[in-house]
């Protein structure tokens, strides 16, 4: 399969293809990330690998950091945004780490790999009275239709919004990651990570309706743990969730179209206006770092000013 500088798998430097099939394996089995990471991360580096070869590199001890400079220029010219330059030149850096850890190149010409700065974009949100009306709208389908599949999406949508969970988290969900006596779930985050997230009383309300009436009609022998399935008695699939999350705020007139991370921002900024602790939040929505949260804290304030100048006589 050609790429589109006209690369094929049977052309790239065979050095180059065992190292990423290595690397593959290191990010799976050592740090324990996603499929969906990885391949990110391989399509990240084949990228660049197909620039390296196309400028006369053959192997990894031949690049130089001037090289890795003139990709990063070659995806800005292209139109790549900064985020996806910053995260892919993130990539590059970190296998070239592995690699000279490994023994496979002598040094690292990308430990001083420069990637444009991020300017960080307040994430959209709900209101707290469309946030209520969303959920209310969803018991109302769940009430006059009785299936199972309305039940599920009532408990799913009221366990995002309280836990603020990431529709991968969510997904993975078994039933014994629920401790019913304190109204706790166990979440596994990113990179296998594990924390405990409290659930309030109208979402831990709409999972009991689930697994007692809504979860056994759907069950299959391909069903497991699973703590949410599909129509098919399969374990929920991503896409089907954002369906549900869509579906359900287009139902409420006026608000934003949001997916599942439109209500883990939701849950997280609500958090905050209601005087929530920054570091607490960072541990709820699983946060490695607190500067991550603290984005939530900048929408916080900009609600503020808007409320201060609509209705400040001296604003």
């Amino acid at each position: 399969m050609a790429d589109s500088g006209g690369v094929t798998e049977e052309s790239r430097p065979e050095e180059f293809t065992a190292a990423l099939e290595d690397y593959e394996r290191h990010l799976r089995s050592r740090r324990g990330l996603s499929e969906h990471t990885v391949r990110a991360y391989r399509t990240d580096l084949t990228g660049l690998f197909d620039h390296l070869y196309r400028l006369g590199t053959p192997e990894l001890g031949a690049v130089d950091l001037r090289a890795l400079r003139s990709w990063l220029a070659n995806q800005q010219t292209r139109g790549q945004s900064r985020a996806t330059v910053q995260r892919r030149a993130a990539a590059v850096r970190m296998f070239f780490a592995w690699a000279h850890q490994s023994g496979r190149t002598l040094g690292n010409p990308a430990a001083s790999l420069q990637s444009p700065k991020l300017v960080r974009t307040l994430p959209p949100t709900l209101d707290r009275a469309d946030a209520a009306q969303m959920l209310a709208e969803a018991i109302t389908v769940a009430r006059d239709s009785g299936g199972p599949v309305a039940v599920r999406d009532v408990a799913l949508l009221e366990l995002l919004y309280a836990t603020g969970m990431r529709v991968a988290e969510l997904c993975g969900l078994d039933v014994d990651d629920l401790d019913p006596d304190r109204r706790l779930v166990r979440v596994f985050g990113k990179g296998g990570k594990e924390r405990t997230v409290p659930v309030g009383g109208p979402a831990w309300h709409a999972l009991d309706t689930w697994l007692a009436q809504g979860r056994a009609p759907l069950l299959t022998v391909e069903s497991g743990a699973a703590l949410f399935i599909g129509e098919r008695g399969r374990r929920i699939d991503p896409r089907v969730v954002r369906r549900i999350v869509h579906r359900a705020l287009r139902a409420v007139d006026g608000a934003p179209d949001l997916g599942p991370h439109g209500l883990r921002h939701a849950m997280a900024t609500h958090l905050l206006e209601g005087g929530a602790d920054l570091r607490s939040v960072q541990e709820m929505l699983g946060h490695a770092s607190l500067a991550t949260t603290q984005i939530y804290t900048h929408v916080t304030n900009e609600r503020l000013r808007a409320a201060f100048e609509q209705a400040h006589p001296r604003a």
